[in-house]
C-alpha cells in the first residue's frame, strides 16, 4: 500500500513504506527477478505543515510526477458492482535505482468522480474507500501483472492486497492449493486490534471476494464470524508467512497459533538499504580508520541538521552538545513524550550546564488521529519555552535522513512488545547515532548495552499502562543521567569507540540486501 522510494515520490506514511522502499532498492542491487506494485496517491499521505501559531496542520495537496510513464496498461476492476478502470504508471529502474515498479491510479478520465477518489489519499478514513483501495491494489495489481506476462509468486506486504487471493482462486478454477503455492504474506502488526477487520457482508457487497458465494469464502478462509480478519484470511491462503523481527515472529506465532489451518510463520528481520541511507563520507572514514575525519564529518552533519532546526523554529543549536532525536510515526504507543513524564526532572535535564542536551522531535500522526495531533501540538507549544528543544514538521525521507545523520542519540520508546520492528534505529546507527531504546522489535538482535547501544530494561507488559510508563521513564532517565551524559562529556574517546562499534555492527546484518536475499530464499522459493 505504500513505498518510500524518494522524497519526491510521496506514496508513503511511515516505517512500512520505508521498509518496502529499501526492499525495492536492494532487489535492484541484487538483480532479483521482481517487480513492485504500489498505489499512486494523488494527495500522498498528507503534507505536514504549520498553522499561524506553529502548531500542526494537515494539508492535502495534489502531487504531479513527470518521471512516471504511462505503461499503456489499463485494467477493469469491479467495485460495489460498478466497473472502474485502473491505470498503471511505470517507474523505470534507473530513475531511483529500484526494480521496475508500477503505480496504480483510478484518477483518470475513464472513471466517474467517485471512482477517481479511490486513489486520492493513503489510508482514507472512510471504510468503503479503504475497501475499494484494497480491491484496486489486490485485483487491479494482479491484472496488471497478468498484462505484463504473469508471475510465479505474489508477495503481500500486509493484508491490504488480500483481494488478490480471491482473484487467483477464481483464476485457477477454485483450486486452493494453486493459490497457496503462489502467495507469501508478511505481517507487520503485533496486536490483533491493529490487524484490519471489516464486516463480511460489506466486503461481499463491494466485491472484495471476486463475487464468490459467502459460503465458499467462509469455507476457504475458515472465518465463520461476521467480522472478517484480513490477516487471518491471509495466513490461511498463503504458503508461508513471516514476522519482521525475531521477537515479532514469536509474538505472531503466539497471537495466531491457536487458529487452525494457518501457514508456517517464520521471521525475516527488517533492514534498510545502506547504499541509500548511509552517509558516504562517514562510511568511507569508518572503513579507512580515519577517526578524526569521521567525527569531523559527524559534526558537519549535525550542523546541517541544525540549519533546518533554525529555519523551522528560529533556534540555533550547538554542534558540540549531545543531541537526542525522537523521530518516527507519531502513534500513541510509541510515547514521544515519555522523556517529559516528570516535568521537573525534565527541566533539570535541559537546564544542566555541566551536561547540556538538545532534544528534537519529529513525526507524522495519522491525519485524523486528533489525540496524537494534540500530543504533537503540546510538544510544539512547550518547546517555545526552552532554547534547546525543537519540534520539526515534514517528517518524510529527506528530513528523516537529516535527523539520523545529525543525531547523537536515537531515542526509541515504544511499549514492549508493540513495536514489530522499528527500523529507524538501523539507519541512525549507519550514520553514527547511538540507539537508546526499549528492547523491542529488531533491537534485541543488535544491541549490547554500553557497547553499541543503550537499552532500557523491559518492564512487565502485564502491569497497568501507567505503571509500565513510570518504570520505563525511571529507567530511561537513570541511564541518560548516569551513563550516557557522563560518557559523552567526560570520556569522549570511549564515546567514539561506542559510535564506531555501532556503525560497524549494524551492517551487513541490518542492510536490506540481506533481507531481500532471505525473502527470496526463505519465502519465494519455499516448498512444504
Amino acid at each position: 500500500m505504500e513505498f518510500a522510494i524518494h522524497q519526491s515520490l510521496k506514496t508513503y506514511s511511515g516505517g512500512l513504506g520505508f521498509l518496502a522502499g529499501s526492499h525495492m532498492r536492494s532487489a535492484y542491487e541484487l538483480k532479483q527477478n521482481m517487480i513492485g506494485i504500489g498505489m499512486l496517491w494523488k494527495y500522498g499521505y498528507y503534507d505536514q505543515v504549520r498553522t499561524e501559531d506553529n502548531t500542526m496542520k494537515v494539508l492535502f495537496r495534489k502531487k504531479y510526477y513527470n518521471f512516471l510513464e504511462d505503461s499503456g496498461i489499463m485494467v477493469p476492476v469491479y467495485v460495489n458492482n460498478h466497473q472502474i478502470y485502473v491505470k498503471a504508471l511505470y517507474l523505470r529502474p534507473e530513475v531511483f535505482n529500484t526494480i521496475p515498479m508500477y503505480f496504480l491510479t483510478t484518477d483518470i478520465d475513464e472513471n466517474d468522480h467517485l471512482a477517481q477518489t479511490i486513489t486520492h489519499r493513503l489510508y482514507d478514513s472512510n471504510t468503503a474507500t479503504r475497501i475499494a483501495q484494497n480491491l484496486v491494489l489486490g485485483v487491479g495489481g494482479a491484472k496488471v501483472v497478468d498484462a505484463l506476462g504473469g508471475a510465479d509468486i505474489y508477495h503481500m506486504n500486509e493484508g491490504h492486497a488480500l483481494p488478490l487471493t480471491f482473484h487467483l482462486y477464481q483464476k485457477f478454477g477454485h483450486d486452493l492449493n494453486e493459490v497457496k503455492k503462489r502467495v507469501c504474506f508478511t505481517t507487520h502488526t503485533p496486536e490483533k486490534a491493529g490487524n484490519e477487520e471489516h464486516n463480511i457482508y460489506q466486503l461481499h457487497q463491494m466485491g472484495f471476494f471476486s463475487n464468490l458465494p459467502l459460503e465458499e469464502v467462509r469455507q476457504i478462509t475458515g472465518i465463520d464470524t461476521d467480522s472478517f480478519s484480513h490477516s487471518l484470511a491471509a495466513l490461511r491462503l498463503c504458503k508461508i508467512a513471516n514476522g519482521v523481527s525475531e521477537l515479532h515472529g514469536k509474538v505472531s506465532r503466539d497471537m495466531w497459533g491457536e487458529n487452525s489451518g494457518i501457514a508456517k510463520i517464520i521471521h525475516i528481520t527488517n533492514a534498510q538499504n545502506k547504499t541509500y541511507w548511509a552517509d558516504k563520507q562517514l562510511a568511507g572514514n569508518l572503513a579507512s580508520g580515519d577517526d578524526e575525519a569521521l567525527f569531523h564529518r559527524k559534526k558537519h552533519l549535525k550542523k546541517r541538521l541544525f540549519e533546518t532546526v533554525a529555519d523551522q523554529t528560529g533556534k540555533i543549536f550547538d554542534k558540540d552538545v549531545l543531541t537526542i532525536v525522537w523521530a518516527r510515526r507519531f502513534a500513541e504507543y510509541k510515547r514521544a513524550d515519555l522523556i517529559k513524564r516528570d516535568i521537573m526532572r525534565f527541566n533539570r535535564l535541559i537546564n544542566n550546564d555541566k551536561y547540556p542536551v538538545q532534544i528534537i522531535w519529529a513525526g507524522k500522526p495519522y491525519p485524523f488521529d486528533y489525540n496524537a495531533i494534540s500530543r504533537f501540538d503540546h510538544l510544539v507549544t512547550s518547546s517555545y519555552k526552552t532554547k534547546n528543544t525543537a519540534v520539526l514538521v515534514g517528517y518524510e525521507l529527506a528530513l528523516s535522513m537529516l535527523l539520523k545523520q545529525g543525531a547523537d542519540i536515537w531515542l526509541n520508546t515504544p511499549r514492549r512488545p508493540r513495536e514489530a520492528s522499528g527500523t529507524s534505529g538501523m539507519t541512525a546507527a549507519m550514520n553514527g547515532a547511538i540507539n537508546f531504546s526499549i528492547s523491542d522489535g529488531w533491537v534485541p538482535e543488535f544491541a549490547e548495552h554500553g557497547k553499541n547501544a543503550f537499552i532500557i530494561p523491559p518492564t512487565d507488559p502485564t502491569l497497568p499502562i501507567d505503571q509500565q510508563d513510570t518504570n520505563d521513564y525511571e529507567n530511561l532517565m537513570g541511564i541518560l543521567e548516569n551513563e550516557i551524559l557522563p560518557l559523552y562529556y567526560d570520556r569522549p574517546k570511549e564515546w567514539e569507540k561506542l559510535v564506531k562499534r555501532s556503525m560497524l555492527e549494524v551492517t551487513p546484518r541490518f542492510d536490506s540486501n540481506r533481507m531481500a536475499d532471505e525473502y527470496y530464499e526463505l519465502m519465494y522459493d519455499y516448498h512444504e
